[in-house]
C-alpha cells in the first residue's frame, strides 16, 4: 500500500472517530462537557476544542505547500489561532459543525495528494515562531497521530462519564486482503 493510500485511510478513520466522539459528547449537558477533569486541556470540551485548534494551525501550514494551495485554499481565510487552548466556538454544536467541515476538507485534500507530493518537505514556523523543515509525509502522520492521541483522552473522559463510544480501533477500517 502506498503512503497516499495509508493517509486516505487515516483521513477516513479520523472522520469516523470524530463522529463517534461528538455523538457521545452530545449526550452530556454543558456543565458535564465543560467540567475540568484534570486533562491536559481540562475538560471534554477543552480537549475537543484543542484538536480543532491544532488541526486549523496545521492545515493553514499545509496550505502553503505547493501541492495543497488549491485544495486547502479555504483554510487561508481562517484566522490563525493565537493559543492552543483558544476557544473556537461557544457551544458543542458549533464546534461539531466546524469539526465536520474540517473533516471533509481533510478528506478532499488527502485524496488530491500524490506520493510524489508526499516525498517533499514543508518549511513552516511553529507556534513560538521557530522555523522548521520536515518531511511532508511525516508531518501528515504527526497530524493524524496528534488527533488520535487527544481523542484517546476524550474517550477516557467520556468513559468516566458513563458513555461508551464502542469500537475505536483503526483495524475496524482496514480492509481484508486476499490470500497470496
Amino acid at each position: 500500500m502506498k503512503i497516499q493510500q495509508h493517509l486516505k485511510l487515516m483521513a477516513t478513520y479520523n472522520e469516523w472517530m470524530n463522529a463517534q466522539v461528538y455523538d457521545a459528547a452530545s449526550k452530556l449537558n454543558s456543565a458535564e462537557l465543560m467540567a475540568d477533569k484534570g486533562a491536559y486541556f481540562g475538560s471534554i470540551y477543552g480537549t475537543l476544542n484543542h484538536i480543532v485548534v491544532a488541526d486549523t494551525i496545521w492545515l493553514k501550514r499545509f496550505a502553503t505547500h505547493p501541492s495543497s494551495t488549491a485544495t486547502l485554499a479555504v483554510m487561508v481565510a481562517l484566522p490563525m489561532p493565537e493559543r492552543l487552548d483558544q476557544v473556537m466556538f461557544d457551544d458543542l454544536e458549533g464546534l461539531k459543525a466546524h469539526r465536520q467541515w474540517l473533516d471533509s476538507v481533510i478528506i478532499n485534500w488527502v485524496a488530491a495528494l500524490t506520493d510524489e507530493d508526499l516525498e517533499t518537505v514543508l518549511s513552516y514556523h511553529n507556534t513560538k515562531g521557530v522555523p522548521a523543515i520536515h518531511s511532508f509525509s511525516s508531518l501528515l502522520f504527526h497530524f493524524f497521530n496528534h488527533q488520535t492521541h487527544h481523542r484517546g483522552q476524550v474517550t477516557t473522559l467520556l468513559s468516566q462519564a458513563g458513555l461508551d463510544i464502542e469500537v475505536t480501533d483503526l483495524l475496524a477500517l482496514i480492509p481484508d486482503e486476499a490470500q497470496p
